[in-house]
């Protein structure tokens, strides 16, 4: 098996650069809340940071926002001719994020080969989306990856170690490998330490790899010969937005060796499903402006809901009041799929506008409003992902949120592209 994760040349910045200005937090986070990113811009002031080679999403509509492409492209490169990062070629590196909760999260920073991933519907690839993936989400992206000279990941990928014999051996090794950073992280974001895994230790970790996604081992576990070894954690449409950028430049370079173009990878860090620092919390949803009875009635019928408890149930919300529901007639291997599902068809041929709740308060407070109904549904388990992703494929959109805003990942390493 080619194994889609590999060691990368890893840039970090020199031990002059303040690093608690230089790192910040995923340019998908906070798109509603533009004081967050105003602080991180008079935190950083004037001193180099990944925030000037970045685009924050909350910007993605402003009218300037192809001066501010361009602005990217330029410190990349002033970055790069002024020497401010070192490079670690071929290497992994060894991740302790402290979250905001004061837990451990670990991981191994590399790069995922994107011939091995596949984001389409019904995919067989070793790397998989675990959810929808929005194509219109991905043209804006690739505006800012085409003419970079770096990439810098906010990408989350899980491996499903149950016997936690890739990443979890690690803490007890650090202590022998080069610490690389180890930073206070702004605005809550926790702190962040990195270690460079030696060339002996990051061979030991790729067989391990590799065992983990044995097509024997696997059939016998999942059912299927075809490898999932890669679920997509975070970043979805940031791991998309590379494979179809280096999709087109393959269609732009027609019979040209394109095997060892830096494009052809991704930055990417791999954390074990079963950390305790991951905690799936369920995504509930609300309709607004529909005929509820309608829909309720039509649910009814279609999902064949009942009080009888059966493997799949969700809370109905409306009018203040709450009634747990059983489906008898599910059409997905997960509740927030069946539901999904039928309110996909339902929300195409009828009035209403979906929206999707954090908070359980939240979805009862609004489902008092006319014409609104709410629905409530379980966490989803963790062991639920791969199982469902290798029999359903990618999950709803919206199906679980993995950790808090603060806790995603920081900018700290970056590669090159071009």
């Amino acid at each position: 098996m080619n194994n889609a994760f590999k060691p990368a040349d890893i840039l970090i910045p020199k031990s002059n650069i303040d690093m608690e200005k230089w790192a910040v937090i995923a340019c998908d986070q906070y798109t509603s809340e533009g004081e967050y990113w105003k602080e991180t811009e008079r935190i950083v002031g004037d001193s180099p940071s990944a925030l000037e080679l970045i685009l924050p999403e909350i910007y993605l509509e402003d009218d300037n926002v192809e001066e501010r492409i361009a602005s990217i492209h330029k410190n990349m490169d002033k970055y790069l001719s002024e020497g401010m990062l070192d490079e670690y070629r071929d290497s992994l590196i060894y991740i302790e994020r402290i979250q905001s909760n004061g837990i451990l999260r670990a991981g191994i920073l590399g790069m995922i080969d994107l011939e091995e991933y596949d984001f389409s519907v019904g995919s067989t690839s070793q790397v998989r989306a675990t959810e929808a993936t929005v194509i219109e989400r991905i043209p804006p992206r690739i505006r800012i990856r085409k003419g970079a000279a770096l990439e810098l990941p906010h990408i989350m990928i899980l491996i499903d170690d149950e016997k936690k014999t890739v990443i979890e051996p690690l803490e007890q090794q650090k202590d022998d490998m080069k610490k690389l950073y180890d930073v206070k992280l702004m605005q809550g974001g926790g702190s962040i330490r990195g270690y460079l895994i030696d060339r002996e230790k990051c061979s030991e970790i790729l067989d391990k790899l590799s065992a983990l996604g044995d097509s024997e081992v696997f059939r016998k576990k999942y059912g299927t010969n075809d490898v999932l070894l890669y679920a997509m954690g975070d970043g979805n449409h940031s791991l998309a937005t590379a494979k179809e950028y280096y999709e087109q430049l393959k269609r732009e370079n027609p019979g040209k060796d394109m095997s060892d173009h830096p494009a052809r990878y991704a930055l990417a860090e791999i954390v074990d499903l079963h950390s305790p620092a991951l905690q799936f919390e369920a995504i509930h949803r609300i309709i607004t402006e529909t005929d509820t009875d309608k829909l309720m009635k039509e649910m009814t019928e279609a999902l064949k809901l009942s009080d009888k408890p059966s493997e799949q149930c969700f809370t109905v919300v409306k009018n203040g009041k709450r009634e747990k529901v059983y489906v008898h007639a599910p059409t997905s291997n997960l509740t927030v799929g069946s539901l999904q599902g039928f309110l996909d068809s339902y929300l195409a041929v009828n009035s209403g506008k979906i929206d999707y709740i954090h908070g359980t308060d939240t979805v009862t407070r609004l489902a008092e409003e006319p014409d609104s109904i709410g629905f409530i549904l379980p966490d989803m388990e963790k062991s639920q992902l791969f199982p469902t992703v290798v029999k359903d494929g990618a999950l709803p959109r919206k199906t679980f949120s993995m950790g808090h805003a603060q806790d995603k990942r920081y900018y700290i390493e970056s590669r090159r592209i071009r």
